[in-house]
Order: C-alpha cells, then structure tokens, then sequence
C-alpha cells in the first residue's frame, strides 16, 4: 500500500524532552504534520532494561501507525540506543533515531580527535555513541559523562538559574580537564541548557545538539524516498501531541519551548497498543 507523502511524521519521547526535536522538525520542515507522543507515565526510561524500552518503543510504533505516520523519529537517546534496530526491523516504514546524525557531526567536527558525550545513564553506560564514532574514525577518543540531574532542571524551567550553572560546572569539570574540544548534547533535554554548558564549557568546544542534526537526516530521507508533503506550502500543518499522563503538564511545557501554541494534549492508554 503506497504512501500518503501528506501523512504526518511520528516522534515519540519517553516524555517531553522530545519537544527539542519537534521543534528542529518544525523550523527545518516547515510543510510538515506531526504526531507526537509522549510517554510521561512511564519516564524514565534511563534506568529501564534495554527489553522494557524496546517493548514501550514497539507499543509506541504500533499507536503512532495508527495515525497513518509515514516515519518515525525516535526522539530519545536512550530508545534510540536500545530499541531502534528492533523497531526498524519489526515495521516497514522508515524509522531514525537521535543518535548517528549526531555522532556524524562530532566526528567530522572534532580538530583533536577528543570527543565528550553527555546524558543519562543509560545512554552512556550503553556505549552506542562510543561504537557509532569508533566506526567513523577508530582514532577517536570518546570521554562520557552522565548527567541525571540535567533533566528535572530543564523541567523545572531553570535554564538560567545559578542552581543550574553550579550542577553544570560540577558535572562538567571532569570533561573540561580531559580537553575535549566537541561536546555532543547527548539527552534530548540537554539544548533547553545549552547557554549554560556553553557558559562553562567555554567557546573553545563545539556543542552537538543532535535535535537540530535529527531534523536534517529527516528532512534528506523524505526527500530520498520521494515522502516530502506535496500540500499547499500555504497550507497550514496539523500538530497533534498525546501522552501516556500528565496531559496538562505536557501541555503548559510545551508551550514554553515551541514555536507553535499547543492548545490540546491527550492522554491515552499506551498500554492497549
């Protein structure tokens, strides 16, 4: 059954982290619709098994197909580490994660060849930046860090707070001593506190923020699959966000952080799919 180019593009989160890819997607594909789901019930997925995530990250799939999806972004590192290839694997349409464009630009961006990864723990005790950026250039030197209490910070709105700059500065000492000169943001959380690990990183290291390079790779493999939306470029998209909890939580955040006023989230019973 051939593909509708006008249906819209799925991206799921563990919860709303996500938001700074949809907001990449929004700016860079313009003509684009989008469902999102976030699964705000069950966050976090940092300290799940890898058969969890990869059970939630098929649930999630399977609902957002429903809605006639013509791909799906995995807009979570830690899903994009332990579920990806299970979920490209058991569905026909195309399926990308945050985790390769990153890397991508990281590597061809690094001058010394000392790259800093930072997220949560799942993500860095998986290793899979580490295996992405050794297969690009085996000479690379791959230094992690996670950072756990990035994400409620970014929740709690306190992207420019002291409180905020202080936990950076500690998280990040170990990095700035190991002459890293890229950073890649590796949670998708982490661009909402971009100035501030800007701020102590230094302008001497490059921040990767993965959200903005996941937006691009999207924007080539519709092209290469001829899935670009053919409707009117005056023609105004649909956004459309449900989650698994917290509907008016989600909603309140979203609206801090998107281009785009979202006036309906809607819960649903991710557990059915």
């Amino acid at each position: 059954m051939p593909v509708d180019r006008n249906s819209p593009i799925g991206v799921f989160d563990s919860g709303i982290g996500g938001l700074t890819v949809v907001r990449e997607i929004m700016r860079n594909l313009p003509s684009e619709s989008i469902v999102y789901f976030g699964d705000t019930a069950r966050v976090p997925y940092g300290s799940k098994s890898a058969e969890t995530i990869t059970r939630y990250s098929e649930q999630i799939c399977r609902f957002l197909i429903g809605k006639q999806v013509k791909a799906v972004v995995v807009a979570c590192n830690t899903a994009s580490a332990f579920a990806l290839e299970a979920v490209q694997k058991e569905f026909s349409i195309p399926i990308i994660g945050v985790i390769r464009a990153g890397a991508e630009v990281a590597a061809s961006s690094t001058r010394n060849g000392r790259i800093g990864i930072i997220g949560t723990e799942g993500t860095i005790g998986s290793g899979i930046h580490a295996s992405f950026l050794k297969k690009l250039d085996p000479k690379i030197e791959v230094i992690g860090k996670a950072c756990p209490l990035f994400v409620p910070l970014a929740e709690e709105g306190w992207t420019h707070d002291p409180v905020t700059e202080e936990v950076a500065r500690r998280y990040l000492a170990e990095l700035k001593s190991q002459n890293i000169d890229t950073l890649i943001l590796g949670c998708t959380h982490y661009p909402l506190l971009r100035s501030t690990i800007r701020k102590v990183m230094g302008e001497g290291v490059q921040l990767v923020n993965p959200a903005y390079e996941t937006a691009l790779e999207l924007k080539q493999l519709l092209k290469e699959r001829n899935l670009e939306c053919e409707a009117d470029p005056q023609a105004e998209p649909e956004y459309r966000f449900y989650v698994s909890d917290l509907a008016d939580k989600f909603r309140h955040f979203a609206n801090t952080i998107l281009p785009y006023d979202v006036p309906l989230t809607k819960k649903i019973n991710i557990e059915r799919y």
